[in-house]
């Protein structure tokens, strides 16, 4: 404490010590890589719901270059860019149109916002043209032509029933899992099946004692909370 005090002293020599605590303290882990020309501004775009956050631009660069640099980030040609900037709190701090003017003119703070309003009547971002998947024509086959093929899902879904009444796509994923484990270790034994439950009041008498409104703890992960329901529920299992 007595050395933070003299330090605070104006014109008092600062030790060794406490210059080597501050430089620790202040020192710029270099993750970043930023130089002092370096700005990160965000990126907002008139037909994208995207936000890109963070691209390094130099404040050296001309309007003309940054908008170039945009380009492979939003789609939008250089020629057919309006750059607005804006601040931290969204508000327009100037509209960058003339291309022959660097990015630092306008003194852009880290984490301010660059707008691009795109211009081009024919741009492929309009409408959701670059983020709407629903836009993306997909291939679609017809009942008939899908029973038509030898090896699809539901045929094979038949076939193994047809062998295993009691067969289920859970029931295979652990065989296959079972087989490639004692491959790998010929000791393993795997855990028998459960059997497919089928009686409608399967577990009745335990859950006669529950009530809605009680605490309860779920076994595996001991995480603790209240029921919220009792009964049955057909389309999960009887």
């Amino acid at each position: 404490k007595e050395e933070l005090d003299r330090v605070q002293r104006p014109n008092y020599p600062m030790s060794a010590d406490m210059q080597q605590l501050k430089d620790y303290v202040e020192w710029d882990s270099g993750s970043l890589n930023k130089a002092e020309s370096t700005v990160l501004l965000h990126v907002t775009h008139s037909n994208l719901q995207a936000r890109i956050f963070e691209i390094r631009l130099n404040r050296h660069m001309t309007i003309e270059g940054v908008k170039e640099k945009l380009r492979v980030h939003v789609g939008t040609g250089s020629a057919f860019m309006h750059l607005t900037l804006l601040d931290h709190n969204g508000q327009v701090v100037a509209d960058m149109s003339s291309d022959e003017l660097v990015l630092g003119y306008f003194s852009p703070m880290d984490g301010w916002t660059v707008h691009v309003t795109d211009l081009d009547p024919y741009s492929l971002s309009a409408g959701g043209g670059l983020e709407d998947v629903s836009l993306v024509q997909k291939y679609e086959i017809s009942e008939e032509d899908y029973l038509k093929r030898e090896n699809n899902f539901r045929r094979w879904k038949e076939d193994k029933q047809k062998a295993d009444p009691s067969w289920s796509f859970s029931k295979e994923i652990k065989a296959r899992q079972d087989a490639q484990r004692m491959k790998a270790d010929p000791t393993y034994v795997p855990e028998p099946s459960k059997e497919r439950v089928t009686d409608d009041e399967h577990l009745a008498e335990l859950v006669a004692k529950m009530s809605v409104g009680d605490r309860c703890e779920v076994v595996v992960g001991a995480k603790r909370g209240m029921v919220q329901f009792v009964g049955k529920i057909p389309a999960i299992a009887p």
